[in-house]
């Protein structure tokens, strides 16, 4: 982007920063996102090649850091993407506390939704043995109805076809619901109980679904208003 032609540091760090998308790769490498199709799930409305541009320019600053890995191209942050990380995260915090999203339909995106579950689920609650997590979303009639969290040996995967595994517990709810149970504007267990969060399977992983699912980074973060 043009530079602001001004010396004070906000100035030149927006010259780096201001582009539009700029914050949320950053925030993808900083959560541990390291391939090109995985930032891609991360930024799901974010086009492939605006994605390489954006990472061509923070490579140029200084910011991330581009190299193989037997044959396959990884993306990590610099110390200066490192540094850049509680910054987005503070800016964040001020997002959900002053301008926190309405829930409305532009807002919801399923693919992310899922994609922020994977990278938070607590995968060691489940001991290493395979365990398969199916989320329906009844709101939905196409591809991105039904979603399967594969987790093994403390990995999981986010799949959008049934490779045949038994299902060990279903989730079955609208998008919205689920994103403000993961946001914090409601609660897993009110949902539950209203029924707007339907549970069905293993009754272990049900009692515990507090415990292993978790919510979002900022769903603590109170509204100002």
């Amino acid at each position: 982007m043009k530079g602001y032609g001004q010396f004070c540091p906000i100035a030149k760090a927006s010259e780096v920063l201001g582009e539009r998308w700029t914050h949320l790769v950053v925030r993808e490498l900083g959560a541990g996102s390291e391939a090109f199709n995985d930032l891609r799930k991360g930024l799901p409305l974010m086009s492939p090649s605006l994605l390489s541009t954006r990472l061509k320019s923070l490579e140029r600053a200084g910011v991330v850091k581009r190299h193989e890995q037997q044959g396959n191209v990884r993306y990590g942050l610099s110390e200066a993407g490192k540094e850049l990380v509680p910054i987005i995260l503070q800016l964040g915090t001020w997002g959900h506390r002053w301008v926190r999203s309405d829930l409305s339909k532009e807002d919801l995106d399923p693919s992310l939704l899922v994609w922020d579950i994977h990278r938070n689920l607590d995968a060691d609650f489940f001991k290493g043995e395979r365990a398969v997590i199916k989320i329906v979303f009844t709101d939905y009639v196409s591809k991105f109805r039904n979603w399967w969290l594969v987790i093994k040996d403390g990995d999981v995967d986010v799949c959008l076809k049934d490779h045949g595994y038994e299902v060990d517990l279903a989730i079955t709810t609208d998008l919205k619901t689920l994103t403000a149970v993961w946001m914090g504007d409601s609660t897993l267990m009110k949902a539950m109980r209203e029924k707007s969060v339907v549970v069905t399977g293993s009754s272990y992983l049900k009692k515990n679904i507090a415990v292993w699912l978790g919510v979002n980074y900022y769903a603590d973060v109170k509204a100002a208003h």
